[in-house]
Order: C-alpha cells, then structure tokens, then sequence
C-alpha cells in the first residue's frame, strides 16, 4: 500500500492591522464586532476604577433616578468603543495623542448591544518621526436599535508599512505542524533508585 506524501504547509499572513500609508480621509470603516454588555461588566468596571456613584451599581438607588435603572458607566462605553475600533485603526499605532468633543448622546443599560464605526478626518506627515503618521477620526457608536450613544475624536500616531521599529517578536516553534500529532517523547531513563530512610522509632 503506498503512502501520500503530506503536502508542504503554506503560510498564510493573518489580519495584521493598517499603517499610516492606508489611511485616507473620507474612508468609513465599520468595525466589525458588536459587544453586549452585561450587568456584571459594568458593576466591575465601575468599582475597578473607583468609581463611588451608585448610579452605576445599585438598582434600587437608580430605580428612583428618571432612567428607572442603572446606567452603564460612560468610561466603559468609551473603552468598548476605542477597542471595537483597534483592529481597523491603531493594530500598528505607537501612541494615543488625545481624546477630544467626546460626548455622551444616549444613555447605555446592561444588555445593551454597540457597535461602532470611525470616520478618517486628517492624517500628516510626523515632522519628528518620518516612518510615522499623524491620523485623526471620529469614532461613533450606536446601540442595538441604531442609536448613536456616544461620539468622540481620537488623534493617534501610527506606523508607516515597512517602518525599522515595526519587528516580529513572533517565536517559530521548534518543530513544523503537520496534519498528524507529532508521536510522544520517550520518557526519560529512571535513574537509580535511592534507598528509603528507616523510619524514626520513639526512645523507650
């Protein structure tokens, strides 16, 4: 019975975000992955910054506020919103420059759904770092029904393609992956067995 040969694996580059070079005002890009938040969420995000307003964390103080039950903490919003937008935007960035016009437009519940989508405003050339870019956009995210809940600005510097700082720290595994587990190693020799120690007798 003769055997096939497996085929030679083939690489092939995942995802690995946009540079500075890919950005041009006007583009829209909506990012892809929608993100319900949950009741837990938003009392652990609330408590692991600090935050003391028990609008954000106890139901029965927020049931006589005039949103009847606990909003959801604008700063979890905001961080939902900047990491729905990483894998489009700042996979390759080095550096956040700022935050700006950041507004709050609808109130967020547990069990809400956002997603959201950023809008390239500007991008120029780095005086100080010629294989970096300077891009802005304004990023908005909507809930489940459409409606926007939040808006910002964010300006960031990012990587141009090619750029010297931009090194693959990716380690290569020490053998090649093929279609059938590699057999086990041998279980190393046993080494001489060492004599027990006599058990302690009580003095008489």
């Amino acid at each position: 019975m003769s055997s096939t040969a497996e085929p030679e694996p083939v690489v092939r580059p995942g995802w690995t975000g946009r540079f500075y070079d890919d950005f041009s005002p006007g583009d829209l890009y909506e990012h892809p992955l929608g993100r319900t938040i949950s009741e837990a969420d938003n009392t652990w995000f609330t408590l692991l910054t600090m935050n003391t307003s028990q609008m954000h964390f106890n139901s029965t103080y927020a049931e006589h506020s005039e949103f009847g039950r606990p909003l959801v903490v604008s700063t979890l919003t905001v961080a939902i919103a900047v990491g729905q937008s990483v894998t489009d935007l700042t996979q390759n960035a080095f550096a956040n420059l700022g935050w700006d016009d950041i507004r709050m437009t609808s109130p967020v519940h547990a069990g809400d759904t956002l997603w959201s989508e950023s809008l390239v405003v500007s991008k120029r050339e780095s005086a100080s770092r010629p294989e970096a870019g300077i891009v802005t956009v304004r990023t908005r995210t909507i809930n489940q029904q459409g409606t926007e809940v939040c808006s910002f600005l964010r300006t960031f510097y990012v990587h141009k393609r090619g750029a010297s700082a931009l090194v693959d720290v990716r380690p290569r595994p020490a053998t090649a992956l093929t279609a059938h587990p590699a057999p086990a190693p041998a279980p190393a020799p046993a080494g001489p067995e060492r004599p027990r120690p006599a058990a302690a007798r009580n003095p008489e």
